[in-house]
C-alpha cells in the first residue's frame, strides 16, 4: 500500500511537471503568435505609406 501511494505520488508530481511545462509552451507559442500578428500590422502600415512616427503618435 505504501509503495502505491509512492508511486502515485511519484507519477502525480510528474504530471503536473509536464502540465506546467505545456502551459509555458503555449503562453510562448501564444505570445510569438501575437508578435507576428503585429509585425504584420506594422508591415502593411508602413506599406500603405504611413511614417514610424505616425504609427508612433497613434500608439500614444
Amino acid at each position: 500500500m505504501k509503495a502505491k501511494k509512492a508511486e502515485l505520488k511519484a507519477v502525480t508530481k510528474e504530471l503536473t511537471k509536464a502540465e506546467n511545462k505545456k502551459a509555458a509552451a503555449e503562453a510562448k507559442a501564444m505570445e510569438e503568435a501575437k508578435k507576428g500578428e503585429a509585425e504584420d500590422v506594422l508591415k502593411k502600415l508602413l506599406a500603405s505609406g504611413m511614417t514610424a512616427e505616425e504609427i508612433l503618435a497613434k500608439l500614444q
